[in-house]
């Protein structure tokens, strides 16, 4: 074991290694493309837990100083913010589950509390950041900000630690205000106001500010802000609140609104994305607000010098911080803070956390998607002692998504939200895998933070030519170079804009499933057969297509679950909104596109591809269904099989997707809905391009194919094993139907589940099934290449000629190996269910046991729709409906839990 560890250490060494060059100009003789863009990363797997480790969007983790992880391995943590107790080396860590303190000299936790730990409060999380520490005498105190979006429950937590144990002193509650069901606390601050302490926290549910006597307890006032407060900072008699979602919409006459979800902010007509960013400024006296300032997109973090003359914020949808002057309350500069700077980079770099240096020199960014801290030498209009403009003087790497800062003399310690990802086995903790197997679901990580020596000039240099390494930025080189003349078109292009084969994409979304649940009984793949559950008999289709085509057993989806999984399918990339929501999910759990803090400033493929001239059709993602609710499946399904047509009608909150979506396709969060209504729609609508003159099928479909999702064993709905089932038959008459059309010569169908999060792999938790198929892909091979979901977008962009969007998608390597030179003639015919799709999950009278417990469990309302439930419970209700008592005793099914994933 010990050897082949350090094989898989030496190997990803040696990746940063070659990561590290340059990429080779054309000199007359032909180069290879795939070469130039070749990385050791493309040949691992996501097995290794040592560091470095790579994570499944193009990124390797090696991070600078000392990393400390802890948390309960059952759970997923993350770091959220950090705090040091003044006169000593202790961290005060907000964590998603509590509070940990962590002694920086023995590197280790010497006490926590958690929310888990206490009946009252049982069910809470906290929320994005905000942790504070104050200390009178030998007193201390630690405040932060939880809610629970389950009972809408929040509150301003206040611990006493006495250096041995926490306690709760007193928890302050806030009540949701209409139409928010949360109140959701965040940053706060207790100021000394005429020797009395004020509280001060930012409502981000209520879009409200509240100032409170701490010691009274009484609400002194409570004023209203803009859309989604985040950061506060208070310079004098004034205090400074980002607007994180911009200012209350007044203007929807000539200005285009949306949700958010608990109300509506401006938004950009092209992506749906938020327009606007503000500052806030209000009298901490009267609460009454003095001016609004404009910032860049997303501003979350502010903080303030230490003269208290700047105040400087994050804008994690700009890239950049905004400098404001004191008492201007004016921004006099917008520092930009990418990794690269060249004359057409990317956006994505996602600052989200700030820190600031005594002498008020050096600010530090936390870059979330760079994995890295940006360290910016301030100038003269950001600080009372710089001298010209603002530069960046280098990177320091960190672990996966750095979200909260603190510099304290010559050390910076760093919370990552994402650590070092979902890398912890079954081993660590109680499952119900056999104990033979070593598995990993997505929902286990620790939660991690890093101690880092302040580098000199030369140490920083370092760093930063290493997180340019580990963020494999050469490939951004390569996505930007010209095409050459004379190239003859190929299934994938080497360069964006040379010809390709094909004219048309379809791309389907898929729900949930991982490698070895569905492929994990195929001979020719990496897989474990004691976890597929379900194989060739219940998913003949999948099966047949990685025989005929080519089979991917080393395919990663990028995210977590569907919230994150849906942002990484449709935009290659996640924004701070979605990074700071993870696991707690209080605003909302955006699997469909119905929220407008979720997209970044650049938006999804779908508007690339338009962007730049190419017909776009969309089936099924980013909209909701509407129908009558009162028919039941069996009613559905019924009218189906006698051919009586479904009504319904999508909604987009996206203004750029309604003129896109078809409207003969349900929408996919409707698990009411076989899919065979919805290939049947798709089918229809070929045959109709068909008899149309000429080629006007869509060279982009989005389609999203969502019911191997399953509703558990909920009575009513059928069995798990029959909406998988119903899903495969879908995908395989589809395959079909294009297979003999005449546009199949120059079509090309990826095939991806938006995540892998309701199962176990014993490879990695975020490997799941990915599908290429074309006639130049009817290989019959096994491709171990690494490949995830940004690597699909980027295959997407690369064949329609279309630029990357971002950062992530520019850094992404085309499917290359999913694809031969020649076209076969091979045409695919669609293998019937072998389970009947109506095969129903039995009535509760008929059980008892865990199956008459979990099918209660499926009954509950939070499972009406996609990932709406606790996704833990989902998966061991799937393992159970599957494998029985005999794998999964009785004694493990707990009793239900807060709902993680529930909007």
């Amino acid at each position: 074991m010990k050897i082949r560890i350090l094989s898989v250490v030496l190997a990803i060494s040696a990746m940063l290694g070659s990561a590290c060059h340059s990429v080779k100009k054309d000199n007359g003789a032909e180069v290879s493309e795939q070469t130039n863009m070749h990385s050791a990363y493309d040949d691992s797997t996501l097995t290794n837990r040592v560091l470095p480790v790579v994570m499944p969007y193009n990124r390797i983790i090696d991070p600078a100083g000392k990393v400390i992880s802890f948390g309960d391995p059952n759970l997923e943590n993350h770091s959220l913010d950090v705090k040091l107790i003044p006169e000593s080396t202790i961290l005060a860590v907000e964590d998603r589950y509590g509070i940990t303190l962590i002694d920086t000299v023995k590197s280790k936790v010497i006490a926590k509390w958690t929310f888990t730990g206490d009946k009252q409060y049982n069910g809470l999380m906290s929320t994005y950041s905000g942790i504070k520490v104050l200390k009178k005498g030998d007193k201390t105190q630690i405040f932060w900000s939880a809610s629970n979006g389950g009972n809408h429950k929040s509150f301003v937590m206040q611990a006493a630690w006495d250096g041995e144990k926490i306690s709760i002193e007193n928890a302050f509650p806030f009540s949701p205000v209409a139409p928010s069901p949360l109140a959701l606390p965040n940053e706060l601050i207790i100021n000394n106001e005429n020797g009395t302490d004020y509280l001060y926290v930012a409502l981000n549910g209520n879009n409200q500010l509240v100032k409170i006597d701490l010691n009274t307890r009484k609400t002194i006032w409570t004023k209203p802000t803009g859309v989604a407060p985040y950061g506060l900072a208070i310079v004098g008699r004034h205090i400074f609140v980002t607007n994180w979602g911009g200012p209350m919409p007044t203007d929807t006459v000539r200005r285009e609104t949306a949700g958010v979800p608990y109300g509506n902010t401006y938004v950009d007509p092209k992506t749906g994305a938020t327009l606007l960013g503000t500052v806030q400024v209000t009298d901490i006296n009267t609460g009454d607000m003095v001016k609004e300032i404009p910032v860049g997109l997303h501003p979350n973090v502010i903080i303030k010098s230490n003269d208290n003359r700047f105040l400087y914020v994050a804008n994690a949808n700009s890239d950049n911080v905004s400098v404001i002057s004191i008492p201007d309350y004016k921004v006099v500069e917008k520092i930009p803070v990418q990794l690269t700077t060249a004359k057409n980079s990317y956006i994505g770099d996602s600052p989200n956390a700030l820190a600031i240096n005594d002498e008020g020199t050096t600010l530090y960014v936390a870059n979330g998607l760079d994995n890295a801290v940006a360290v910016v030498q301030l100038g003269a209009k950001a600080s009372t002692a710089g001298a010209g403009k603002s530069t960046i003087k280098g990177f320091i790497p960190t672990e996966a998504y750095p979200g909260g800062l603190l510099v304290d003399h010559n050390s910076l310690f760093v919370t990552n939200l994402e650590g070092e990802g979902s890398r912890i086995s079954t081993k660590e903790f109680k499952s119900e895998v056999p104990d033979k197997v070593t598995a990993y679901n997505s929902h286990h990580e620790k939660a991690t933070i890093s101690v880092i020596p302040l580098p000199d000039e030369q140490k920083l240099n370092q760093y930063t030519e290493k997180v340019k390494a580990l963020n494999l930025t050469f490939r951004q080189e390569i996505a930007q170079q010209l095409p050459r003349k004379n190239i003859a078109p190929k299934p994938m292009p080497e360069r964006i804009g040379e010809p390709s084969v094909f004219k048309h994409v379809l791309y389907i979304i898929k729900e949930n499933r991982t490698y070895d649940q569905v492929l994990g009984d195929l001979p020719q793949g990496k897989g474990e057969p004691s976890l597929c559950i379900y194989g060739d008999k219940v998913t003949p289709n999948q099966h047949q297509i990685a025989r005929d085509f080519v089979l991917m057993d080393n395919y990663y989806a990028s995210g977590k679950c569907s919230a994150e999984g849906h942002q990484w399918t449709d935009a290659a990339m996640v924004t701070d909104y979605v990074a700071k929501n993870v696991r707690a999910w209080f605003r909302s759990y955006p699997h469909v596109q119905e929220d407008a803090l979720v997209y970044d400033s650049k938006g999804f493929i779908w508007n690339n591809a338009a962007d730049h001239g190419k017909k776009v059709r969309i089936y099924g993602e980013a909209s909701t269904p509407h129908y009558d609710e009162k028919l039941s499946w069996t009613e559905i399904y019924n009218q189906y099989q006698a051919g009586t047509p479904f009504k319904f009608h999508n909604t987009s909150t996206i203004s750029r997707v309604r003129p896109m979506l078809s409207q003969n396709y349900p929408g996919s969060d409707e698990l009411k809905i076989t899919d065979q209504i919805r290939a049947s729609a798709f089918i229809k609508e070929l045959e109709g391009y068909e008899k149309q003159p000429g080629d006007e099928l869509p060279e982009l479909m989005v389609m999203a194919l969502s019911t191997d999702h399953t509703q558990g064993t909920r009575p009513g709905l059928p069995k798990p094993e029959a909406m998988v089932a119903d899903n495969d038959l879908a995908l395989g008459r589809i395959i079909e139907a294009l297979s003999k059309s005449r546009f199949w010569k120059n079509t090309v169908v990826f095939v991806t589940e938006d995540d892998s999060q309701a199962g176990w792999d014993h490879i990695s938790a975020y490997r799941t099934t990915g599908y290429v198929i074309s006639p130049y892909s009817q290989t019959q091979k096994t491709v171990s290449t690494n490949y995830n979901q940004t690597c699909v977008v980027r295959s997407i962009e690369q064949i329609l000629g279309i630029p990357p969007m971002n950062i992530i998608d520019a850094t992404a390597l085309p499917m290359f190996d999913c694809f031969g030179p020649k076209a076969s003639s091979y045409t695919y015919k669609a293998i019937p269910n072998r389970i009947p799709l109506n095969d129903m999950n039995p009535k509760l009278a008929s059980l008892k046991g865990p199956a008459l417990y979990f099918a209660k469990a499926s009954l509950r309302p939070e499972f009406n729709h996609i990932d709406g439930g606790n996704d833990d419970l989902l998966n061991r209700i799937l393992w159970y409906a599957a494998k029985g008592k005999k794998v999964y005793p009785a004694k493990l099914t707990g009793k239900p839990v807060a709902d993680d994933d529930d909007d």
